[in-house]
């Protein structure tokens, strides 16, 4: 197993709160099991949960409510709630190990351009999979928006290491400069993909861009759950060895740490669980920035803690987000990328305040 390939952490980082962290993972682990019942339970439908979990008791109920209440629950709002579990999570622990691996409290996929190489994959296949890539995307099937959407977190991730880092060293602004870059190329493709699109094509886009978890269905789930839940999972083996990179590279290898094979297995699987979160919700930002942040300043920066904590907030605040989308302008929807911008933009600001002085780790 990957563990076993990393030594144990070299030190005790800003001292010990195992106690803390162990509780925050409990309080975490409640907060989600709320954020899913809320999920379950907000919407515009009236239907009743209730109802529909008497009837698998016997108990007595009207079919044409009943038969509501199972395709709103069971055919919406479950495979919504399952997205937004998965996605939360995988863009969360994205973020932790982007900031890991780039030692910077300041790397996301969404703001270093990981999201936007993603997006370009997706739009892609939105504008051309019925045309020029249709002999590519037909043996891929249900999978198709999901793997052109990898390959372009994938490029986009390693070019991003590749220009900002040099001698194992990694410059804040370097790395936020290339990341407008990326994002400001794979922008200008989607500009020429949004010009030859169809009326209908763009209305797809239009809405994807702003990030949803409104067109959540079972098919949906299953194609990309295997990808996000298998990156996610792979990111929990990798905290040894992000621990000993908070000493820096070159020490790191000293210390027995695979860093280049480290480093390829992050890139991997952040670009497949971010890849595959943008294929199926468009583009949700700061998600992977808000949580593991937030996190570290309670429970500090080992990854053994941070890594499970990261996916637990980051499921429960999309999950949050998505219910406040959902009933903010009712019986209408906003897009939940709006919201978590919301709360993201004013947070990152305060992280640069405060950083200011000290921007590299």
């Amino acid at each position: 197993m990957l563990q076993r390939a990393f030594p144990p952490p070299v030190r005790q980082m800003d001292g010990d709160r195992t106690r803390l962290a162990q509780l925050a993972l409990a309080g975490l682990g409640l907060l989600l099991a709320a954020a899913i019942v809320l999920s379950l339970l907000t919407g515009a439908s009236d239907a009743s949960l209730w109802r529909l979990a008497g009837s698998w008791f016997g108990l007595p109920a009207d079919p044409t409510l009943l038969a509501r209440d199972r395709l709103v629950f069971l055919d919406i709002r479950l495979p919504r709630l399952l997205l937004g579990l998965l996605i939360g999570a995988g863009l969360a622990v994205s973020g932790v190990v982007m900031q890991g691996l780039f030692r910077n409290p300041l790397a996301d996929p969404g703001l270093v351009g990981v999201s936007s190489g993603a997006g370009l994959g997706a739009v892609l296949i939105i504008v051309l999979g019925g045309t020029a890539l249709a002999p590519v995307i037909a043996p891929l099937g249900i999978y198709g928006l999901q793997v052109f959407a990898f390959i372009g977190a994938l490029a986009t991730t390693a070019i991003l290491y590749k220009v900002a880092t040099r001698g194992g060293q990694t410059q804040v602004a370097t790395m936020l400069l290339a990341g407008i870059a990326i994002a400001a190329i794979a922008g200008a493709v989607m500009g020429v993909l949004i010009y030859i699109a169809s009326d209908s094509q763009l209305r797809d886009f239009t809405f994807w861009s702003l990030g949803s978890l409104a067109g959540a269905n079972w098919q949906k789930v299953l194609a990309s759950a295997p990808v996000i839940g298998i990156a996610t999972l792979g990111c929990f083996f990798l905290w040894r060895g992000l621990n000993a990179l908070t000493l820096g590279e070159a020490t790191a290898g000293h210390l027995g740490v695979p860093v280049e094979r480290l480093k390829k297995l992050a890139i991997v699987a952040v670009a497949a669980a971010t890849g595959a979160s943008v294929a199926v919700s468009g583009g949700i930002g700061f998600v992977g920035i808000v949580v593991p942040h937030l996190l570290r300043l309670v429970i500090g920066p080992d990854h053994r803690y941070l890594l499970p904590a990261s996916a637990l907030l980051g499921a429960a605040f999309l999950l949050l987000a998505d219910a406040v989308s959902r009933t903010i302008v009712a019986p209408a929807e906003l897009p939940i990328g709006i919201v978590t911008a919301t709360v993201g933009g004013p947070f990152f600001l305060w992280i640069l305040l405060r950083k200011r002085g000290q921007l590299a780790w």
